[in-house]
């Protein structure tokens, strides 16, 4: 059970960018509507096919979402970090999730029901525009990553990953290793290419010394050599 300091915090200073467009009784509602779950490493927040009943705020670790493709191979969409909303598209589209949401390590993710915040999006303009903004945003990025991943060789998409992990992630503190540990999978999935060609260009990127690996950890080398490799690939 949280604590409810604990959860009024998340809400006013966490959540800050939605809670300032709510008025007080909004607030008192919200704040006693909102839940908060943990979630472990690797365990499914929502399935393919499910039907779409809550928001998720991302308070602690990382999410993936993802979805199968054919053969059953999984295409990493949207890497998550804290501070974001997500699982909102589909309720507003009235359909199933097309995506898959799984938690990369262990995670905290604060729910409310999307029918309670329909409601107030009903008679709240800020806070419809608010949902607006932040869905235009999304959609923005995935056209261009659609494009990217289409049209770039395999060293772009790769290095294009890799600046994805640290735009989100950053680097564990007093290092240049990216705070986020993938397997070499989903590196694979979010680069748009086979297991073995994500291997072997890791390893290309490390004879280059432009990166170095152990295991998960990557730690970047030369960061502006990368990215230039993303924007021409």
């Amino acid at each position: 059970m949280v604590k409810k300091s604990t959860l009024q915090s998340i809400l006013q200073n966490e959540m800050s960018d939605f809670w300032a467009l709510l008025n007080s009784e909004e607030k008192r509602v919200i704040s006693d509507n909102f839940k908060i779950q943990n979630f472990k490493k690797n365990e499914v927040i929502y399935n393919e096919g499910d039907t779409p009943s809550q928001l998720m705020y991302l308070i602690k670790g990382k999410v993936k979402v993802y979805k199968k493709g054919n053969g059953n191979r999984n295409q990493i969409i949207r890497l998550m970090r804290p501070g974001q909303y997500f699982g909102y598209r589909a309720y507003f589209a009235n359909e199933n999730y097309v995506t898959t949401g799984a938690a990369i390590e262990n995670t905290q993710i604060g729910f409310l029901p999307m029918t309670l915040v329909e409601e107030h999006i009903r008679c709240n303009n800020d806070l419809a525009f608010f949902f607006i903004r932040t869905l235009a945003n999304n959609l923005g990025q995935s056209d261009t990553r659609t494009v990217n991943l289409t049209q770039k060789h395999i060293r772009g998409r790769l290095a294009e990953s890799l600046m994805v992990l640290h735009d989100n992630y950053g680097y564990e503190p007093n290092s240049t290793t990216l705070n986020i540990y993938l397997s070499r999978e989903d590196l694979a999935s979010l680069s748009n290419m086979t297991t073995s060609n994500a291997i072997r260009t890791l390893t290309s990127f490390a004879s280059e010394q432009l990166i170095t690996v152990d295991g998960r950890k990557i730690k970047i080398l030369k960061e502006d050599k990368l990215r230039r490799i993303s924007k021409y690939g």
